[in-house]
């Protein structure tokens, strides 16, 4: 059996992207922040499909604990999986925040650069001796990277997540000899817990906004977690070095 880590799988797009990957007879190695029972959640929704599924804690901003989480990491593999490598790394993870360039505070540039940069960046340094030759990583970053997107407020999340896709080309070079291929999916607005849930508590803004998709629709979890799977799969073995805009067309 396959074996896939996604973090931040307790909801939204990093749930979808393990149920996905899961459907397709892969076990999943999920993790979580602070949503316990979200990932809990998630991993019952596996095993009722009839999957292997295991949830573990991980904190995306405490580099120096990711030692501790590759030791654990191997030893779900040896006594879950019966391996002692994984396949495929989402990099999902990650939190939102918003602040206009002249009352950003340092601290908060801070947060969001260790959890959406410096986080997967050394994470994904922290695995990739568990991660199998021939395996895929994906890392999420966002379409408001884009040149015709420009959303006020979101300057440091958009440049960070930029950084990612940069990242992304460089980790698909250096792990290429080993047959590591390295993508990032792009997403526009999408309805999950995002930028502190602000789809549940402002269900009135989703029509407006809507109106900026050239499908004519605000985006779901499995419109991104389906991409996700087909990348990490045998249909995506071709693809590397690629950031990929999954956003139904928005802001065209």
């Amino acid at each position: 059996m396959k074996v896939a880590v996604v973090t931040g799988a307790s909801s939204g797009i990093g749930e979808s992207a393990a149920l996905q990957i899961a459907r397709r007879g892969t076990g999943v190695i999920l993790t979580y922040s602070s949503n316990e029972q979200g990932a809990k959640d998630t991993v019952a929704r596996i095993e009722q499909r009839g999957g292997t599924a295991v949830a573990l804690h991980l904190d995306l901003a405490d580099t120096a604990g990711f030692t501790i989480f590759r030791e654990t990491v191997a030893e779900v593999l040896r006594e879950t999986f019966r391996r002692d490598s994984f396949d495929h790394l989402v990099n999902n993870a990650g939190f939102a925040g918003m602040a206009m360039i002249e009352d950003t505070r340092e601290e908060e540039f801070d947060r969001l650069t260790d959890g959406l940069f410096k986080g997967p960046f050394f994470l994904t340094q922290a695995l990739l001796p568990l991660l199998a030759d021939g395996g895929a990583i994906v890392n999420l970053t966002s379409n408001s990277t884009l040149p015709q997107v420009t959303a006020p407020g979101y300057s440091v999340y958009a440049a960070l997540k930029g950084a990612v896709a940069v990242l992304t080309r460089y980790m698909a070079k250096e792990f290429g000899p080993r047959g590591i291929r390295v993508n990032s999916v792009a997403p526009g607005a999408t309805v999950t817990r995002f930028a502190d849930d602000a789809f549940s508590k402002n269900p009135q803004i989703i029509p407006e906004l809507a109106k900026t998709f050239t499908l004519g629709r605000v985006g779901e979890p499995d419109d991104i977690g389906m991409v996700i799977a087909m990348l990490v799969s045998e249909e995506g073995r071709w693809i590397t070095a690629q950031d990929i805009e999954v956003s139904g067309g928005q802001n065209l």
